[in-house]
C-alpha cells in the first residue's frame, strides 16, 4: 500500500481525473453518433434539410459566410467602421505597450524596495504615478470603440436585412410560402445582436493576445533566446487543433439554442395575439400545456449545452490555462537552473532577480496571451452557429426575392391517383404576368396553393372597369386564395394573369389592420403625411370620406388628427371595417376586393358605401353571403369548392342565395 500510495497525489489525482473526464466526452459522442445512424433512413429524409440547415463548424465554409457577412457591416474602406476597428487595433498595441512598462517599470520598483534604493524606487515610483491617467484613458477608449462598433455593426447588417425582407412581399412569403425559416423575428433582432456582439468580441479577443505574442517573443527572443517561445508557439498550435477538434458541438447546439429560443417566444406571442379566443375556449390550461412543452425542450438542451461547456471548460482551463503556464514555468526556469548556463555566470543575486522578474513576467504573459488564443477558439466555434443562422436568412431573403421559395408539396396521391403528371407539370412562377390599366383578365391559369394543391385546374374569366363582380361559394373553395393570386402574393402555376400594376388594386379585408401612429395614419395607410400633400388632398377631404363612412365623430371626439391611440382597441369591429372603406376611398384604386369587409356594418351604410365606389370609380370584387348586395354587381364568380366553377351575368333570372 505505501508503494501505491506515494503515487496518490493531488497532482496525480488532478491528472486522472482530467484524462478520465475526456475519454467519457469522447464516449458520449462516439454514442450519440451511433444512436442517430439508428434512427433509419426515414428520419434520416424527414430531417435533411434541418441537417443542412444547422451544419456549423469553423472551416472555409464559415470563413466565406464571415467574410460576406463583414462586406455588408463595412461596405467601404473609409468608413466608422472601418475608424472604429483602427481605434481598437491602435488602442490594442497602446495598451500592450502599457503592459510592458508596467513589467519594466514595476520590476525596477520592486528592486528598489529590495535593495532599499530610495533614488532608484522615486525614479520610477513618480513616473508610474504620471502615466495613471493615460492608461486609464487608453482602457475606456478601448471600451469605448469595442460597444460603438458592436452597435455600429449591428445598425449595418440590420438595416440590410430589413430592406431585403421588407422588399415587395418578402415578408408574407417567408411566413406563408416557404417554410425554411420559421421564427424570421427571433433572426432579425437577436440573432443578429448576438452575431455582432460575437464578431466584435472575437476581434478584440483575438487582436490583443497576438499583439502579446508578438511583441513578448521579440522581447523574450532577445532576452532567453529563440528557444523558449518556439517551445510555446509549437505548444499552441498542439493544443489548439486537440481542443478546436473537442468544441465541434458547440456550433450545432449554438444553432439548437436558438432555434429553441425562436419556437419559446412563437407560442408566449401567439398566446397573446389570440388570447380572446383561448379565453372562449377557457383554452389556458391546454396553451399552458403547450407552452411548458416548449420551453422544456429548450431547458433539456440547455442542460445538455451546460454540462458540455463545464466539460469543455475544464479541459479548456486545463490545457490552455494552467498546463501553458506550467510550459511557460519550465522554458523560463531553464537559464536559471543550469548553472553552467553561459547568461548568468557573472550575475548577482539582485540581477538574477531583476533578469527573472522581467523573464518570468513577460513569459507568463506570453503564455496567458496563448491560453487565450486557444479559448477563443471556444468563440469561433459559437460564432459560427451565429453565422451559420444568418447566412441561412440572408440566402432565404435573396432567394425569395427573386421569385424562388422552398415548400413541402403535397402528393398528389393523396387526393387524386390518376393527375399525376399533371401535377408535376405545375411549377411555381411559370405563368405570366401582364400589366394593363382597367382590366383583370385570367387566362387558363390553374388557381392552386403553394404548396401544389390543385383548387381549380383552368380558371378563365375577364373583368373590365366597372364591372362589378360577386365572388362566393362554401369555404374552402378558392375566394381567398384567387385573391391572393391576384394580389401578387402567391405565384402563378401557368397561364396568363392581366391586372393592373401594384398600387391600382387594393384589399380591404375582413378584419381591417390598424397601424401604429395617429388618427390621419388610419386614413391614408400605407402613406405618409408627406405623400398625403404630394398627392394634394386636404385634411378637409379626408374628413369627407370620414363622414362618408358615418365616422366624423371619431374626429370630434379625438380633437385632432395628429392623436395616437391604440387603435386597434379604440376602434370597435364596425368602426375598423368603415375606416377600411375611408381608406379605399382615399386611395381611388381601379380596383378593389372587399373580403367580408362589410359584415358588421349596417345595411344603409353598406349601401352607400357600394354606391360611393361605382361614383368614384372603383371596381369591386365582393366576398360576401349577403342577398343585398347582389344589385350592386354585373357578374357572380360562383366556387363549388370541387374544382368547378361558373362566371355569368347577374341578370332577372339569376337565383339569389346568401343570407
Amino acid at each position: 500500500m505505501a508503494a501505491i500510495s506515494k503515487y496518490l497525489t493531488a497532482k496525480n489525482s488532478s491528472i486522472a481525473g482530467g484524462v478520465l473526464l475526456l475519454l467519457y466526452i469522447l464516449k458520449q459522442r462516439r454514442r450519440a453518433s451511433q444512436l442517430n445512424c439508428k434512427k433509419g433512413s426515414a428520419l434520416v429524409q424527414k430531417n435533411d434539410k434541418e441537417g443542412k440547415k444547422e451544419r456549423a463548424a469553423v472551416d472555409k465554409l464559415f470563413f466565406l459566410r464571415i467574410y460576406r457577412i463583414l462586406r455588408i457591416m463595412t461596405p467601404r474602406f473609409l468608413c466608422m467602421e472601418t475608424g472604429y476597428m483602427v481605434l481598437i487595433a491602435v488602442m490594442l498595441v497602446t495598451r500592450t505597450y502599457c503592459d510592458v512598462w508596467m513589467i519594466q517599470n514595476g520590476t525596477m520598483i520592486e528592486s528598489g524596495i529590495i535593495n532599499r534604493d530610495s533614488r532608484l524606487f522615486k525614479q520610477h515610483y513618480y513616473p508610474y504615478i504620471a502615466v495613471i491617467p493615460v492608461i486609464a484613458l487608453v482602457n475606456n477608449l478601448l471600451k469605448l470603440g469595442i460597444n460603438e462598433l458592436k452597435l455600429r455593426f449591428r445598425e449595418r447588417l440590420t438595416q440590410y436585412l430589413y430592406d431585403q425582407y421588407l422588399q415587395g412581399y418578402t415578408y408574407y412569403k417567408m411566413g406563408n410560402l416557404d417554410n425554411r425559416i420559421s421564427n424570421p423575428d427571433q433572426l432579425l433582432t437577436q440573432d443578429v445582436e448576438k452575431f455582432c456582439n460575437s464578431v466584435v468580441d472575437l476581434y478584440s479577443n483575438l487582436s490583443k493576445p497576438l499583439l502579446d505574442i508578438g511583441l513578448y517573443i521579440f522581447k523574450l527572443t532577445s532576452a532567453i533566446g529563440a528557444q523558449g517561445p518556439t517551445i510555446m508557439m509549437a505548444y499552441l498550435i498542439i493544443s489548439g487543433l486537440f481542443l478546436t477538434r473537442l468544441r465541434r458541438p458547440i456550433a450545432k447546439m449554438t444553432v439548437s439554442e436558438q432555434r429553441y429560443e425562436g419556437e419559446y417566444r412563437y407560442v408566449n406571442s401567439r398566446l397573446i395575439t389570440n388570447s380572446e379566443e383561448i379565453a372562449f375556449y377557457n383554452g389556458n390550461l391546454r396553451e399552458k400545456q403547450t407552452i411548458h412543452s416548449t420551453f422544456q425542450k429548450l431547458v433539456d438542451h440547455l442542460h445538455k449545452f451546460i454540462f458540455f461547456r463545464f466539460s469543455m471548460g475544464f479541459v479548456d482551463s486545463v490545457i490552455a490555462k494552467y498546463i501553458a503556464t506550467g510550459v511557460g514555468y519550465l522554458v523560463v526556469s531553464r537559464p536559471f537552473l543550469d548553472l553552467s548556463h553561459p547568461r548568468h555566470l557573472h550575475t548577482s543575486q539582485s540581477e538574477l532577480m531583476e533578469d527573472y522578474y522581467q523573464s518570468g513576467r513577460m513569459l507568463l504573459r506570453l503564455s496567458q496571451a496563448l491560453g487565450r488564443i486557444v479559448l477563443a477558439g471556444r468563440d469561433m466555434t459559437r460564432l459560427s452557429g451565429f453565422t451559420s443562422r444568418i447566412a441561412e436568412l440572408m440566402k432565404v431573403l435573396k432567394e425569395l426575392n427573386a421569385g424562388k421559395y422552398e415548400r413541402t408539396m403535397v402528393t398528389q396521391q393523396e387526393k387524386d391517383p390518376g393527375s399525376v403528371s399533371e401535377k408535376l407539370a405545375l411549377v411555381p412562377g411559370s405563368g405570366r404576368v401582364i400589366n394593363a390599366d382597367h382590366i383583370i383578365k385570367f387566362d387558363h391559369t390553374p388557381l392552386a396553393t403553394p404548396n401544389g394543391e390543385i383548387l381549380i385546374k383552368d380558371l378563365s374569366f375577364e373583368v373590365m372597369s366597372g364591372a362589378n363582380v360577386l365572388v362566393c361559394g362554401p369555404n374552402g373553395c378558392g375566394k381567398s386564395s384567387l385573391f391572393r393570386v391576384l394580389g401578387g402574393l402567391w405565384p402563378l402555376f401557368g397561364g396568363e394573369l392581366t391586372k393592373p400594376e401594384r398600387g391600382k388594386l387594393f384589399y380591404v379585408p375582413q378584419r381591417p389592420y390598424m397601424t401604429l401612429g395617429s388618427l390621419r395614419d388610419q386614413v391614408i395607410y400605407p402613406d405618409t403625411f408627406e405623400e398625403q400633400n404630394r398627392k394634394g388632398i386636404s385634411d378637409q377631404v379626408l374628413k369627407e370620406y370620414l363622414d362618408n363612412v358615418q365616422l366624423g365623430h371619431i374626429l370630434e371626439r379625438e380633437g385632432s388628427w395628429d392623436m395616437v391611440q391604440d387603435w386597434m382597441d379604440v376602434l370597435s369591429g364596425g368602426e375598423k371595417q368603415r375606416m377600411a372603406m375611408a381608406r379605399l376611398f382615399y386611395h381611388k384604386p381601379q380596383f378593389a376586393i372587399l373580403d367580408e369587409c362589410t359584415s358588421a356594418v349596417s345595411v344603409d351604410v353598406e349601401d352607400f358605401i357600394y354606391s360611393h365606389c361605382r361614383t368614384v370609380g372603383i371596381t369591386l370584387f365582393t366576398v360576401s353571403h349577403r342577398k343585398s348586395l347582389w344589385k350592386h354587381h354585373k357578374f357572380y364568380l360562383h366556387m363549388d369548392g370541387r374544382g368547378n366553377y361558373e362566371f355569368k351575368p347577374i341578370t332577372e333570372e339569376t337565383v339569389e342565395f346568401g343570407s
